[in-house]
């Protein structure tokens, strides 16, 4: 397709772009364009030229989002070195760029005795992590969320509070075809001993329950009970995904190049020829088995975007 536009960006902007390259589970079709923009300005100016009827795609790293084997209709947009700046605010607080990762965040925080320490074991961007609402060990983002600047569809640069979003178990209203440009944290303090060997900790737990080498996005369906729109104390999650899964006779279980796992039956895994169309219909198999053997219908916490082959 054409994109008609009239303005010329200052970023990278690559037609027929195959996003098996840079999606996290390494498969997915072509995205029509991929815009790679410069800074903030380029991707407002960007925005605002690109008609209304183009789809809009914003990527980020692809850590929660399965991009199936037919690609993608219009515009993928991910945020690169432009915006993964990491700045301090004041002693409590940390502003990120969009395409900073999640355990760059937790470090440098750490460093200036910002307990973010939750993100380090988060794959993924800080604009994924407020758009899914990320978060592990009972804290969510929604929890030291202060401020965003968003770009609007058309090109708008607009600025937003608390007051102004509302978090979900994994998930957040941000408006449809806006583009995270970068999030503002505020957490409490701590001596950067103590938040460094936090993370080490939590890292080293990570590593002996949850497949850490493999290529997967984490959890791919949610905890069919306990949801929790802010993660604060009631988020108890008795009933696990994964126990519903090793009920049904799934862990371990394959598709094509696809496995959940036999470390953790809710991660699904890549296994290093898998297609998208193989990830997604293991999924759909577990959820179907998970339904015949507990009447429990297990809901995607993985995105699958895109047209199927």
């Amino acid at each position: 397709m054409e994109l008609g536009i009239k303005y010329n960006p200052r970023g990278t902007l690559t037609p027929n772009f195959d996003m098996s390259r840079i999606s996290w589970l390494r498969v997915g079709g072509a995205a029509e364009y991929l815009f790679q923009p410069a800074d903030e300005e380029d991707l407002a100016a960007f925005l605002a030229a690109l008609p209304e009827d183009v789809p809009l795609m914003p990527i980020g790293m692809g850590s929660n989002m399965i991009i199936r084997d037919g690609g993608l209709r219009g515009v993928a947009i991910k945020l690169g070195r432009g915006f993964n700046g990491i700045t301090q605010l004041g002693s409590d607080q940390v502003i990120a760029g969009a395409a900073a990762l999640d355990a760059h965040v937790a470090r440098k925080a750490a460093d200036w005795g910002i307990d973010l320490t939750f993100l380090r074991t988060i794959p993924g961007a800080i604009g994924g992590a407020m758009r899914m609402n990320a978060g592990c060990y009972g804290s969510y983002l929604a929890d030291v969320f202060t401020a965003a600047v968003l770009i609007t569809r058309n090109g708008q640069r607009v600025e937003i509070g608390p007051e102004e979003i509302d978090f979900h178990y994994r998930n957040s209203t941000v408006p449809e075809g806006a583009v995270i440009t970068s999030v503002t944290l505020k957490a409490p303090n701590g001596a950067p001993e103590v938040l460094h060997q936090k993370m080490e900790d939590a890292l080293q737990k990570r590593a002996e329950t949850q497949p850490v080498k493999d290529l997967s996005c984490g959890s791919t369906f949610r905890n069919p009970a306990g949801y929790s729109s802010t993660g604060q104390a009631d988020d108890t999650h008795e009933l696990k995904a994964w126990k519903v899964i090793e009920d049904a006779g799934m862990r371990g279980a394959t598709l094509g190049g696809a496995q959940m796992s036999e470390m953790h039956p809710n991660f699904l895994i890549n296994t290093g020829n898998a297609t998208a169309h193989d990830l997604e219909s293991l999924g759909e198999l577990v959820r179907k088995k998970v339904y015949e053997n507990s009447q429990i219908t297990l809901e995607w916490e993985i995105m699958r975007v895109g047209e199927p082959k």
